[in-house]
């Protein structure tokens, strides 16, 4: 059936072609942070749809050409889409419904399914026209929820309606959100006629209404906004008098080693007692029955880019201090004073400001120089408003670093970042960096030749070279003793190449079987694509071998005494423990990574004698695990209490809250009569 649908496409697409002029045009901006980096024109002529996508942002970016027939009702029937995915792997997915019978193959997955009526798809990649699609077909729908495939039920609510523009500009549209199928919902703006006009956030506009980004922006932010106080107000547990935590045994990150069955007290936002687990307890109590877990100290991710979505799934990780590696800097400074004021959710956040330079490659984050006067002006500008370090990235000109770290540490900032094109870990090192983000951006000086670019994919692919490097060459201990020299350290990120580097279409990896089966289908089936082209069997041999490098070097990097910190630049939570269990894998011992996440990320940011371990006086923070992480690392993935400055927030309310189905349940709690 899926080649009489592809025949059927190339036949619509000769219509198509042969009269352009009476196709029905709707164009759109794709916009971050200001700025242009992409279009989406949809030709509809009929019931049939042509859709042209295009984005380049920070060297990357989907490229696709949707091909969509409709049946009478509006729903597809007929539907290709060809093209790159994010990092540039091919792109041919295929969907057509005929006869009582759907059918689909994309890079995830392929199957059927009997349908008497034609039912929503939801691609795995898919441009946002296809969100005015799903929100027509449940408008039309009593209880605006439908079953879509491959499974799962998408959901619509009406958020609110909003006017852009004053008298005859005025463009009245109501805000939607489709919720039900992936991890964070999607918001999306209809006009007075039912067409798309954008998302919510602003990040796709009607072509013309540019002008308006910054409304539709504050808009997102708002509505972003009342969705996570409502959250806080949900889950955040705060008790009255003291709270006793008994029959836990406590990891000790200055042993590294879990100690025998004990009682810990917190009154406010402290630990006031860590005592005997048989110790009495007074009768104002709140006491939370351990059960025999073992209290970590609270984990780290040392490269995040913060949000209200990934604030919650770090809580529920066990994540509770953060370093914000980059973000939308109005976004991030309100999110502070929420999470200050404890009306948000969320980890202690250690921010750093993004720094960009202007190329064709730029990022959209922060601030993007054109100037190296400029570039000091946004270092002072992070500087007076408290930020931690100032974070380079790939476009910013080699011949900055050097003055912009010096800035920044007469400011009594730090620097970390990227290594930027055509520079290398031992130029920026010397010229001020106190950290290299990423072990790619680290690799990457030994393993491309001068010249090369890595303000494109190649940052990632390259890796793959990385099969035949010889750790014990001049090029490698150069830099470990530059590092060592420097005190240089190196947020990590191994995760992440893990996850580019080993994904195959169609298959789970390692780092994502714990948890996939828990969560809404469409992250199912985007963690089950493909970032890289695996053209032959050496192809997958080499991104095999060259990832095995990488744990090889943080086995080289850990045994040099070179600090390393645990990053993600993801945002699930899920991420976070798979770093730690990707060290384990490369060597490190598990009582040793576990302290690199939580006391030694601590002493990195000044900050160890108020946080990092479960001592008395210091700040409450640590998570509740099933379990020894030291004797199975992977024991922090059935975590039943996060703690974050004496609220408890339990992971089993959270996930649920996140239509994640959860892995622990919490611990047993009994409040004062």
């Amino acid at each position: 059936m899926l080649k009489r649908a592809a025949a059927l496409l190339g036949a619509l697409a000769a219509i198509c072609l042969a009269s352009p002029a009476s196709a029905q045009a709707q164009r759109f901006t794709v916009m971050a942070n200001g700025e242009k980096v992409g279009h989406l024109v949809a030709e509809a002529k009929g019931r049939s749809a042509e859709i042209d996508y295009f984005v380049s942002n920070n060297g990357r970016g989907p490229k696709l050409r949707e091909m969509i027939e409709f049946d009478p009702a509006g729903r597809p029937i007929i539907w290709s889409i060809e093209g790159a995915s994010l990092f540039g792997s091919p792109v041919a997915e295929r969907y057509a419904w005929r006869a009582g019978t759907a059918e689909w193959v994309s890079q995830a997955d392929k199957g059927s399914a009997q349908a008497e009526k034609p039912l929503l798809y939801i691609g795995n990649d898919v441009s946002p026209w296809m969100l005015g699609v799903y929100v027509k077909q449940l408008l039309k729908t009593p209880g605006r929820a439908l079953p879509v495939l491959p499974s799962g039920t998408l959901k619509l609510a009406e958020v609110r309606k909003i006017t852009l523009g004053e008298g005859r500009a005025a463009v009245p549209l109501t805000v939607y959100e489709l919720s039900g199928i992936d991890l964070n919902p999607d918001y999306v703006l209809i006009d007075a006629r039912g067409e798309l006009f954008g998302t919510g956030g602003g990040g796709l506009i009607r072509e013309g209404y540019e002008v308006h980004y910054p409304q539709l922006q504050a808009l997102g932010r708002e509505i972003a906004l009342a969705r996570a106080e409502a959250a806080q107000a949900k889950l955040a547990h705060r008790f009255d008098g003291p709270v006793r935590i008994r029959n836990v045994r406590i990891y000790d990150p200055h042993s590294m080693r879990v100690g025998e069955l004990a009682s810990v007290v917190v009154f406010g936002d402290r630990i006031t007692a860590v005592e005997a687990a048989d110790a009495a307890g007074e009768a104002d109590e709140t006491v939370i029955e351990g059960q025999g877990g073992t209290l970590v100290p609270g984990l780290h991710d040392m490269h995040s880019h913060s949000s209200f979505s990934s604030n919650l799934f770090n809580l529920a990780a066990g994540v509770t201090a953060t370093r914000d590696q980059g973000n939308d800097n109005e976004a991030l400074l309100a999110m502070m004073e929420g999470l200050k004021a404890g009306r948000l959710a969320g980890p202690r956040i250690v921010r750093n400001g993004f720094l960009e330079g202007r190329s064709p490659h730029s990022a959209r984050t922060g601030f993007i120089a054109d100037s190296l006067e400029e570039a000091l002006g946004y270092v002072r500008w992070y500087a007076r408003r408290g930020y931690w370090q100032v974070k380079i990235y790939n476009s910013f000109n080699p011949d900055w670093v050097a003055p912009v770290a010096a800035e920044a540490k007469r400011l009594g900032m730090g620097v970390t970042g990227h290594v930027p094109a055509f520079s290398s870990p031992d130029r920026v090192i010397a010229g001020g960096y106190d950290d290299i983000a990423h072990i790619n951006q680290l690799m990457l000086g030994w393993i491309l030749d001068p010249g090369e670019d890595t303000r494109t994919p190649l940052r990632l692919t390259a890796m793959a070279r990385g099969k035949d490097l010889d750790l014990a060459s001049s090029r490698v201990r150069a830099t470990v003793a530059l590092m060592k020299e420097r005190g240089a350290a190196l947020d990590t990120t191994a995760m992440i190449l893990e996850r580019l580097m080993l994904s195959r279409a169609g298959e789970v990896q390692a780092g994502d079987a714990p948890y996939l089966d828990h969560v809404p289908i469409a992250y199912q089936r985007y963690r089950k694509r493909s970032f890289v082209t695996i053209a032959t069997a050496q192809d997958d041999a080499d991104y095999q071998a060259g990832f095995g490098k990488v744990l090889e070097v943080l086995k080289l990097l850990d045994d040099e005494g070179i600090q390393l910190l645990p990053g993600t630049d993801d945002g699930t939570g899920f991420s976070n423990l798979r770093e730690l269990e990707l060290y384990v894998q490369a060597g490190i011992h598990s009582g040793k990574a576990l302290r690199l996440a939580t006391l030694d990320a601590e002493r990195y940011f000044g900050r160890e004698r108020e946080l990092g371990s479960i001592e008395r006086g210091k700040l409450a923070d640590f998570i509740l695990v099933e379990g020894d992480p030291v004797a199975d690392i992977s024991a922090i993935r059935r975590n039943r209490m996060t703690v974050v400055g004496g609220v408890a927030y339990f992971p089993a309310e959270i996930y649920e809250h996140l239509a994640v189905r959860p892995f622990a349940p919490p611990p047993p709690v009994t409040r004062p009569q």
